[in-house]
């Protein structure tokens, strides 16, 4: 397979192989997954820290549970709606853990690893209170506020630097932006420039393809993300100076757990559904995805969902219409 640079294509994609009900389940957990994900490798990592192989066990084998019930919607939402008991449990594991290493317990490594582990905690509750709240409107449309919106995508990039351990930073200044660094920008605009309306869903996406570009980009690289709501439309555009899709492959990505020829030796901490789960999404709203890119050239994705015609933006009803 030729995967030198060339010149980028952009495709519609328009369908993509049917998905099982197990396979529709773990899409709808993906920004749940990557999250657990994060938190199985800082448990690892503290696990090492210590030097002891058993006695973080409890906490591994409970995360390893739940990551394992993905595909069960009836089971993963009975789990998710316990997730501050589980939460709870793993912090009495890590207490027991440090009082019996209690001279690597102040270790700034050790330290940093178990304010690691709350923070990412603190995503994952997040991540479970909007997917249980989504199961009880799946087609709303909503207004979320703008700075709420950038806050919790905040919250992602410093969760991500973090689980890099030091490797590279994420800025949003490009002139702060050394060679290890990645430079990150997303910006968001709409009518009143206060809220954007949109399915909740849609920010999974958002920030499952931002993270995808940031995985997939070497370090010094750059991503730019942008979100424009008009009248009549939600465009969202990223786009990432990594390593592309080559040109013959784009119509593939799509498809359930697919990835690309050039990547497919490369681990990643994700269930590879991003772009599977952004075009059913879209499809599911009406809307339309292009992808353009090519080995080597970088990655450029949109996605545009028509707003719902019955939502006047800033109505009162706009947290019940439907799509």
């Amino acid at each position: 397979m030729n995967t030198q640079s060339c010149c980028p294509v952009e495709i519609e994609i328009t369908e993509a192989p049917p998905l099982s009900s197990h396979q529709e389940t773990l899409l709808d957990m993906h920004s749940v997954l990557n999250t657990l994900n994060i938190l199985l490798g800082e448990l690892q990592f503290l696990e090492l820290e210590l030097n002891d192989w058993q006695v973080l066990q409890p906490s591994l084998n409970s995360l390893e549970q739940l990551v394992n019930a993905l595909g069960d919607r009836s089971t993963i939402l009975a789990y998710l709606q316990q997730i501050d008991h589980l939460r709870a449990a793993i912090t009495g594991n890590i207490e027991t853990a440090l009082a019996q290493h209690p001279e690597k317990a102040t270790t700034p490594e050790v330290q940093e690893a178990v304010a690691n582990i709350q923070s990412v905690f603190d995503v994952v509750e997040v991540r479970v209170q909007q997917l249980l709240a989504r199961e009880k409107a799946p087609a709303a449309w909503v207004e979320v506020p703008i700075q709420q919106l950038q806050a919790q995508f905040e919250q992602v990039f410093q969760a991500i630097e973090k689980n890099s351990k030091g490797r590279y930073r994420i800025l949003h200044n490009i002139a702060a932006q050394e060679a290890s660094d990645y430079f990150l920008t997303f910006d968001i605009q709409t009518p009143n420039g206060r809220t954007v309306l949109m399915p909740p869903v849609f920010e999974d996406v958002m920030r499952d393809l931002i993270a995808n570009a940031r995985k997939y980009t070497p370090q010094g690289g750059k991503i730019i993300a942008g979100l424009v709501q008009t009248a009549d439309r939600l465009k969202f555009v990223v786009e990432d100076t990594g390593c592309g899709i080559p040109v013959e492959e784009i119509p593939k990505v799509v498809g359930f757990g697919y990835r690309g020829s050039n990547v497919q030796h490369r681990r990643t901490m994700g269930g590879g559904f991003g772009l599977t789960k952004a075009f059913f999404v879209t499809q599911r709203f009406q809307g339309r995805m292009w992808i353009r890119s090519a080995a080597g050239a970088g990655t450029r994705i949109t996605l545009d969902l028509p707003m719902p015609s019955a939502v006047v933006p800033g109505t009162s009803e706009q947290g019940d219409s439907q799509g």
